[in-house]
């Protein structure tokens, strides 16, 4: 006993030393670190026009004009995507760490650390166009082309994705549907009488693209089997590098001087499932299209809402172990405007932000291309909120539109605002992908109990740290909250709304695992049979304090439940005051999942532990 209370006195005198140290939130610009993570386990937790979903071939042509010509909601000057005014829809193996801790008895963070301040106009192409899968896509494109090639002739350049696994059934629906645009424009070509009257009104180079890029045609062809004997020839890059902006450039820099020369207008069209990993250069691709009147057509997925990732379910074919492979999907803005943590580590979500990437929606609308959103479910991404409908409703989305302006006058203007910047900073400082600190271990804790401890023992002292900064956050969300009701756009009242409601939360999720991992400690229970580790799991059931707790933070289960109470509160406010979009879809998500946290024994495969050797992970 004498020992428990000389620990017990040392870890109050630390957390009382933490609880007056100020957390600095670093405001600068986030720099993401990609990387994979693999686990058998894991908690599954713009808009436009809808078109047609026939995917027949068309006997006769009705061409329409697209994106050449558009309005935006908000007006000639408007920074948001181009959209029609109208109601529519648009819709790890985990390597054990190495520890040096000297663990004792785990004790928990007084009352203070969860803080009683509870109270407290150019012409633009279209930014979107929802369509039912990729064969409308291709009857879009078809129409697209007609059009451009009623005013002169084309030359289209084809790019497809090749960086792996996430784009394998996506390049095989466009071979099978890719023969409807060139069919199509033949019957266009025989009944249209201008088009009779132009030698080959249309020519086609294939490209496929990853980490590099590579033509498969020789040279550009209006021979419909070598087209499709190009689409056949299409390989797989194993980098998991998708160089967009790169790709295009190369294609605009090759055949300039060739459509020029042939008075042809040139047709980029993208086909690709991923944001990139070079919108780094999406300014300069942008100009150099601009300059050479290039188009740029992007066939493109949803991107996670206020996230740059989203990750994909991957048996290897060796042993058939389940991995999580990440992949860049978003955000949909220039910089993400929502919280990176969900209370323990970087999220695992995949909310749909019902727009696409910000990289690739800029490039075609700044082009006068178009971005098209394809809604169908994939099947292998994972997270809460993957298996949902990813379209909303354009008339509940209109004033939530993302800003599409260059980076550079995004940040401006975000730091030009105390509001804003206060939240970017809440953002920045809350990032475990800029802070590695910010990544509590949920799952596979050792069985031995010393490992345990030494295990728990760091995990304990990171979210103490953690919940510092969590209180600090807090508070700077209050001291602007009085900007609130001033702040013009409703995009940005909504994430403050939401992001409020999701500090508060997660101070309580991470209290509970404090009182999990103290429990654990304390009771040191054995797996059941041929379990190997523990999880952490999360329930609906709050953890309760035992008395010793009870004492040494001065406060009990009622007042969780009052601060989860409170916080369940807020996030019902921003369903009621922001419905049917994604803070509502997100906050009703927050609202059911569980904030009690509890340890499950679980079985962990050793052949895990040959990621690298034995199987080898394919890329996102």
């Amino acid at each position: 006993m004498a020992g428990l209370g000389v620990s017990l006195g040392i870890h109050a005198a630390v957390l009382f030393a933490l609880s007056l140290i100020v957390y600095n939130l670093n405001p600068d610009s986030m720099k993401m670190i990609v990387d994979s993570v693999f686990t058998e386990e894991r908690p599954q937790e713009e808009f436009t026009q809808e078109i047609e979903t026939d995917s027949e071939i068309a006997e006769t042509m009705n061409v329409i004009a697209g994106g050449a010509i558009s309005d935006t909601i908000a007006g000639a000057n408007s920074t948001g995507p181009v959209v029609a005014q109208q109601k529519i829809d648009a819709a790890e193996s985990l390597k054990e760490p190495e520890i040096s801790v000297n663990a004792s008895e785990i004790t928990l963070p007084g009352v203070a650390m969860l803080s009683n301040d509870l109270g407290a106009g150019e012409v633009t192409g279209e930014s979107g166009r929802v369509v039912e899968g990729y064969g409308a896509a291709m009857g879009q494109i078809t129409q697209e082309l007609v059009r451009l090639m009623r005013e002169q002739k084309v030359l289209a350049v084809w790019l497809f994705d090749k960086s792996g696994e996430s784009m394998k059934d996506d390049v095989r629906e466009i071979r099978e549907k890719f023969h409807k645009v060139y069919e199509e424009l033949g019957i266009a070509e025989r009944q249209d009488a201008k088009l009779k009257l132009t030698e080959e009104p249309i020519l086609t180079s294939i490209w496929s693209f990853g980490q590099g890029f590579e033509e498969h045609t020789k040279q550009p062809t209006a021979k419909i089997p070598e087209i499709r004997a190009a689409i056949d020839q299409i390989g797989e890059d194993p980098s998991g590098k998708e160089n967009i902006c790169q790709t295009i450039t190369a294609a605009v820099g090759k055949y300039t001087q060739m459509a020029q020369r042939s008075r042809r207008k040139l047709v980029i069209i993208v086909a690709s499932d991923e944001s990139g990993d070079d919108g780094n250069l999406v300014e300069e691709t942008i100009d150099r299209c601009k300059k050479v009147d290039a188009s740029v057509y992007v066939l493109g997925r949803y991107a996670c809402f206020g996230y740059p990732y989203a990750r994909l379910a991957w048996k290897d074919p060796k042993y058939g172990l389940t991995h999580w492979i990440q992949m860049n999907r978003g955000p949909e803005t220039p910089f993400p405007e929502c919280l990176q943590f969900d209370g323990l580590h970087e999220r695992w979500d995949f909310d749909s932000s019902g727009f696409g990437p910000y990289e690739q929606v800029r490039m075609a609308r700044e082009t006068g291309g178009i971005f098209f959103l394809l809604p169908s479910t994939e099947d292998n991404l994972v997270g809460q909120g993957s298996l949902e409908d990813r379209k909303f409703e354009l008339l509940d989305m209109k004033e939530y539109l993302p800003d599409l302006t260059s980076r550079q006058a995004y940040a401006r203007s975000r730091d030009s605002s105390k509001f804003r910047a206060g939240m970017w900073a809440v953002i920045n400082g809350l990032n475990p992908h800029q802070d590695a600190e910010l990544r509590m271990r949920e799952h596979w804790y050792p069985a031995d109990y010393t490992e345990f401890a030494t295990e728990g023992a760091r995990n304990f002292q990171m979210a103490v740290r953690a919940m510092g900064l969590l209180n600090e956050s807090l508070k700077a969300l209050n001291a602007i909250e009085p900007m609130r009701a001033s702040e013009p756009s409703q995009r940005w009242r909504a994430h403050y709304d939401l992001m409020h409601a999701q500090v508060l939360a997660y101070r309580v999720r991470l209290f509970q695992f404090l009182l999990a991992l103290d429990k654990h400690q304390k009771e040191k229970p054995m797996p059941k049979g041929m379990n190997n580790r523990w999880n952490l799991v999360r329930v609906p059931e709050m953890l309760p304090l035992d008395d010793a707790q009870a004492k040494i933070t001065k406060t009990d289960l009622n007042e969780l439940n009052a601060q989860l109470e409170k916080a369940k509160g807020e996030f019902a406010e921003v369903v009621k005051n922001h419905p049917r979009t994604p803070w509502a879809r997100r906050a009703a998500a927050e609202m059911r999942a569980g904030y009690g946290m509890k340890f499950v024994d679980t079985f962990r495969d050793p052949r895990y532990d040959t990621v690298g050797k034995d199987i080898k992970l394919p890329n996102g």
